[in-house]
């Protein structure tokens, strides 16, 4: 019988410890555990591949030879086994509330890959990147930390306000954000941290406060706030046919600067599939394609 990859780690991590405590400890597995694996590949293979004693461990010839090739073919395998999970990937694609028609079939296409989608709330600005929920996912700028994530825009849009058809503005072909900053917000959560501060128009209120007349986790819940005339909200363009809902209606907002949506993926996360992706999206011309996430 031939050895299995399992008892090839084993032998290297003893023979590179030259401890079999230490290995067990690195492998996380139990001493009585490894010394009885070692000694099953040594009948396995007719040969000692460790000189034992009370106080020491060392390699015997035929353990050195071992060594070089279990060395060789561990790498192998690893190399082998990424290429086999990049071609069969399911990318997991982390995305905030709503989603547009056919989003998953948009992104397949544009990309190549095959997806999974991730829900996430507005508790989480990192759409499932932060815990490892999603490989990749759509956010509206900002990030909710540059230094641990990276991204690529996929398309810029302008900011509309979403309010009750009997508000004094309603009426108004558009509407500038001077007339909007007094007026109570349905705020995202704290947990959203800058996203929340950008869907407040935060960037174009010179430090002033806005008004919280409620708070929504999701778009659903934002929905139900803005009917019941506890505030308003802005959103993307793009989604503004996300948020027909009777008595409720949506205008352009002047005076703010466009909302910009983006692929973002973690920054330790150099797998080329990741990389690929956002590439093939964006050669794709994926941002001509309808909304993405309600926001």
């Amino acid at each position: 019988m031939d050895p299995h990859l399992r008892d090839l780690r084993y032998f290297v991590a003893v023979a590179e410890e030259l401890h079999f405590t230490n290995a067990a400890q690195r492998l996380h597995i139990a001493q009585p555990t490894l010394s009885r694996q070692i000694r099953q590949l040594e009948r396995q293979l007719d040969v000692v591949l460790f000189d034992r004693n009370q106080r020491s461990v060392a390699l015997t010839v035929a353990g050195k030879e071992l060594l070089e090739g279990a060395r060789k073919i561990l790498e192998l395998w690893e190399v082998t086994n990424v290429a086999l999970q990049e071609a069969g990937e399911v990318l997991r694609v982390g995305i905030q509330s709503s989603i547009g028609r056919g989003l998953i079939t948009d992104l397949e296409s544009a990309s190549g890959h095959r997806l999974a989608l991730h829900s996430a709330s507005w508790t989480d600005p990192s759409s499932g990147l932060a815990g490892r929920q999603a490989d990749l996912a759509l956010m509206w700028l900002p990030v909710p930390d540059t230094s641990r994530y990276r991204w690529q825009v996929l398309r810029t849009e302008p900011r509309w306000v979403l309010l009750p058809e009997n508000h004094a503005l309603a009426g108004h072909e558009s509407i500038d954000f001077a007339d909007l900053l007094d007026e109570p917000f349905v705020a995202m959560p704290a947990e959203a941290g800058a996203a929340r501060d950008f869907w407040l128009g935060s960037d174009a209120r010179a430090g002033r406060q806005a008004r919280i007349g409620a708070e929504a986790a999701t778009a659903e819940e934002r929905l139900e706030a803005v009917s019941l005339g506890l505030g308003v909200c802005l959103l993307a363009e793009n989604n503004v046919p996300m948020y027909r809902w009777p008595g409720l209606t949506a205008r352009p907002v002047t005076g703010l600067a466009p909302c910009e949506l983006a692929v973002a993926w973690r920054a330790d996360d150099d797998r080329p599939t990741i990389l690929e992706f956002a590439a093939r999206v964006l050669d794709g011309g994926f941002a001509e394609q309808e909304p993405l996430a309600a926001v």
